[in-house]
């Protein structure tokens, strides 16, 4: 399903950016693997309805996989159970690093590095319990302190299959440097694929990460924000024309309107913030596209402004 054969080149899942309708246009220029936007285990144990809705993937999007936050085993098994169902799920990836103060608070996210024995339950109930291709783990490189090597070894002998490390510590948030030094450590010591995450914005940068941590792949986030063609570029190892980043914007528009209907051009408005970065009169552009509700007002403003 994942050919490591070649590097991987991945998306990571960002909340409130990496829906169905995003996820279709990074498959379409060259990512891939796919993974959901993180998802509450304890919303799918209940099959919430706009919970279930996130969980759906594109007719293109294969391999897929479902990102799911857990505080515990029991809750973790329950929520993955409610995946099992669904056969178009290629794989279940499983949080290990999101720092936000909910997530700690709540104890799943970045906060299971700092519950060795509880981490090791959950990914070994999810090993048993799951139907899917691969079983996935995301973490981080540490809470306060760097301990990943030591946290990677128990996500492999606990039964994920693959692993991707963002090179930051839960407590640096997205700040300061990415340690790739610490991913390339992770790499050699463990056996499952791995991949590298943290500061990955172009084409160059990815073939220094692969090159520099001799990681299976490469997975990018916020770096894909406003770049979704950055996975076509690091393919093809040189930039896109503003001509072919127009044709993107403007099919994300449309897979935004056709997923969420008139209410996708709102919700657009993030993503062409991002876009008109370093365009002449991207203030001015911006200031119009807070204003537009219509889909044929902001069709014509796009293509009149890319």
């Amino acid at each position: 399903m994942l050919n490591f054969n070649f590097p991987i080149i991945a998306l990571a899942p960002l909340a409130g950016y990496t829906d169905l309708p995003f996820r279709k246009v990074v498959k379409k220029y060259d990512a891939d693997w796919s993974i959901s936007e993180m998802i509450n285990a304890n919303a799918l144990k209940y099959q919430n309805e706009k919970t279930l809705k996130m969980i759906q993937k594109n007719s293109n999007e294969t391999p897929y996989s479902v990102q799911i936050a857990a505080n515990n085993a029991e809750v973790a098994k329950a929520a993955v159970e409610v995946l099992n169902e669904y056969d178009f799920i290629d794989g279940i990836d499983l949080n290990v690093g999101c720092p936000v103060k909910k997530a700690i608070k709540s104890g799943y996210g970045g906060n299971l590095l700092n519950e060795p024995d509880n981490l090791s339950e959950i990914i070994s109930t999810i090993a048993k319990t799951h139907n899917k291709k691969f079983f996935s783990v995301k973490m981080r490189i540490g809470f306060d302190e760097i301990n990943g090597v030591e946290r990677a070894k128990l996500i492999e002998d606990s039964g994920a299959d693959i692993l991707t490390v963002h090179g930051r510590t839960v407590k640096q948030m997205y700040s300061g440097e990415t340690n790739y030094e610490e991913i390339k450590k992770i790499k050699a010591s463990l056996k499952i694929p791995v991949l590298a995450n943290g500061n990955i914005d172009s084409y160059k940068k990815a073939k220094e990460v692969l090159e520099f941590t001799n990681c299976d792949g490469v997975m990018i986030g916020r770096g894909a924000i406003g770049n979704p063609w950055i996975f076509k570029e690091i393919k093809l190892q040189r930039s896109i024309t503003k001509e072919e980043k127009k044709d993107v914007i403007i099919e994300h528009l449309k897979a935004m309107i056709e997923w969420y209907g008139e209410y996708g051009v709102i919700l657009f408005r993030k993503h062409l913030h991002t876009y008109s970065k370093g365009y002449q009169g991207a203030s001015e552009f911006r200031t119009k596209v807070n204003a537009i509700t219509s889909s044929k007002d902001m069709y014509e403003l796009v293509k009149e402004f890319f």
